[in-house]
């Protein structure tokens, strides 16, 4: 896969790439459509990133875009391809919710991660144990529990991969001191969860905080966010949970309130070292 780059990733840059090429022909996209002889409605996919573009697609629409440099062609076919190709993740989507998964798409790419927590540790820096627990909770209903908590369990521990891939992005997490306080699975699990987050905030590309409660109501009381920041041109996302559903948006202005609530709660928060002391008195509490 080029550059080791999620296809969905490579779908939103060859989606930039073709629209910037469809309005430098002063064309729309209904003229596109007529042109090629396709729906509407294929054209608009394609540009919104939401489907790959087939090899022999690709090379009609660059005869109509007029683009004959073989520098910028390849670029293209490269994209065309890598937008087409299975990632790891892919085993995934009959368990994981597919904004989980785009989620990792996007975390693959990204130069940067914000990420808010007011109930439970993020899932990329939980244990198994603490991740069953929390997963066995929604999943006591089903037949197939077993085999989806176990899967589901599976995906956690290789997202933790990208924490020490070469070039990792930037992670800052900042957690609510509900989410260190609040007991899952018992508090011998906590206490090695706890342990957990105190050798992942010792890595160079890993930043820890704590909102202590002391610092009363704060703008994270709404729910988690997760901010993906991305180091090319292409827009930076929000990630947002919610009991009813969550969401991937790439509204500007919408991931830009999202980066400034983190801004505001970073200055609630206690700092790193301050933070590395909370945790190791809580799981000196839990003990």
């Amino acid at each position: 896969m080029a550059d080791g780059v999620s296809p969905l990733v490579q779908r939103r840059r060859l989606k930039a790439e073709l629209r910037r090429a469809r309005l430098e022909m002063g064309l729309t996209q209904e003229q596109v459509a007529s042109d090629m002889e396709w729906s509407l409605s294929k054209i608009i996919r394609i540009e919104g990133g939401s489907t790959g573009v087939s090899a022999n697609d690709l090379k009609a629409l660059l005869n109509l875009y007029k683009i004959t440099d073989s520098v910028r062609t390849d670029q293209l076919t490269a994209l065309a391809r890598a937008s087409r190709e299975r990632s790891w993740w892919s085993a995934y989507r009959d368990v994981a919710p597919p904004t989980l998964i785009q989620l990792i798409e996007y975390e693959s790419a990204a130069s940067a991660v914000l990420q808010f927590e007011n109930m439970l540790v993020p899932g990329i820096l939980q244990t198994q144990d603490y991740a069953r627990a929390v997963l066995q909770d929604y999943y006591t209903d089903k037949l197939s529990s077993e085999r989806v908590v176990g899967k589901l369990v599976d995906l956690r521990v290789r997202r933790e991969e990208l924490l020490d891939r070469k070039n990792s992005p930037r992670f800052t997490f900042i957690l609510d001191e509900a989410v260190v306080r609040r007991v899952v699975g018992g508090n011998l699990v906590m206490v090695t969860q706890i342990q957990r987050l105190i050798e992942a905030a010792k890595k160079p590309n890993i930043a820890i905080e704590i909102v202590p409660f002391k610092a009363g109501m704060h703008p994270g009381t709404g729910g988690p966010f997760e901010v993906v920041e991305f180091a090319d041109a292409m827009a930076d996302v929000v990630f947002l949970e919610s009991p009813r559903t969550d969401i991937v948006s790439d509204d500007p202005e919408e991931t830009l309130r999202y980066r400034e609530i983190f801004g505001q709660l970073r200055k609630l928060a206690l700092t790193g070292q301050d933070s590395l002391a909370c945790l190791k008195e809580i799981s000196a509490e839990m003990k």
